[in-house]
């Protein structure tokens, strides 16, 4: 039987491949389904499954209502604030390699913010490590950002503050994750993210979409693969580098999406992958594993 120390070894990589592949079903989804309506939809059957396997499984539910109240806040942060903004942004025009840049921040903002919320100590071998895992996601990215004309981001000034903001959703609701839910069972916690995060999406669906959702079979395929393997596998997986290690460690893991995506939608979608972008990659895998040491 293989030892648990074992299997969270590969918990970093399985979740980097899965997270990275919300970026190739979105691209999917787009044509067929608004955005925040897929995102409503997905979060709902998430949740359902989860409360299914939780009552199934028998998962002791927490009965402070602090508790219930933390867990739903932290799905608003990290699903419906964050997806929802990141989604609704790219929808409505910013480019999606500097959405990727934005996202791309993240491990950066959140070791800022670590020894504050978390008490956490950033060795200079981890600012090292995260300075160079920035610079490599800038050479990744190079041949989409090279296309944005500055004068272009006028119209979508709104949508890129969005983004910008559905990114420090999540980053603070990793750290409410981290602080306020550090006990209760995953399974439980999640069902509870996924209810605070359909009460949130249901105001956003109603109040700027129509609901529209065309169930072809690149719609099914895509929303099959959302609950399954992003908002089950994914979140499942992202709560526990949470729990089991610190903060500003697991969000170092965000660096390797951009990268990881690039190459998923060069394999699927027929993106383009030129030597620049392979560089920027192994220099992004650097950066991540000196932080990760650090």
């Amino acid at each position: 039987m293989i030892s648990r120390p074992v299997l969270l070894a590969f918990v970093p990589a399985v979740f980097v491949f899965l997270w990275s592949t919300g970026w190739v079903v979105a691209r999917v989804a787009a044509p067929h389904a608004e955005p925040l309506t897929f995102l409503l939809v997905r979060f709902s059957i998430a949740g359902v499954l989860l409360a299914g396997i939780s009552v199934a499984s028998g998962a002791p539910w927490p009965r402070d209502p602090k508790t219930l109240g933390h867990a739903m806040l932290s799905g608003v942060l990290i699903h419906a604030l964050y997806l929802a903004g990141v989604w609704w942004a790219v929808a409505q025009g910013v480019p999606a390699g500097l959405s990727a840049l934005i996202a791309a921040l993240q491990p950066l903002f959140t070791a800022c913010l670590a020894p504050a919320l978390a008490g956490e100590t950033i060795s200079r071998k981890r600012w090292a490590g995260l300075g160079l895992g920035l610079a490599g996601i800038l050479l990744a990215l190079e041949p989409k950002l090279a296309t944005i004309n500055a004068a272009n981001l006028a119209p979508v000034a709104g949508p890129l503050a969005v983004n910008v903001v559905s990114m420090v959703a999540v980053t603070v609701g990793t750290f409410h994750q981290k602080r306020h839910v550090a006990t209760a069972d995953l399974r439980v916690v999640a069902t509870l993210q996924y209810a605070g995060a359909v009460l949130m999406m249901i105001p956003l669906a109603l109040g700027f979409e129509h609901l529209r959702i065309d169930w072809t079979p690149a719609a099914i395929g895509a929303m099959a693969w959302s609950v399954l393997a992003l908002s089950i596998g994914a979140i499942g997986l992202l709560l526990l580098l949470i729990r089991t290690g610190e903060v500003s460690r697991a969000a170092t893991l965000i660096y390797l999406v951009p990268p990881t995506a690039a190459v998923q939608a060069y394999l699927l979608v027929g993106e383009t992958l030129v030597p620049i972008q392979i560089v920027g990659m192994a220099v992004t895998a650097l950066g991540v594993a000196l932080a990760s040491r650090g």
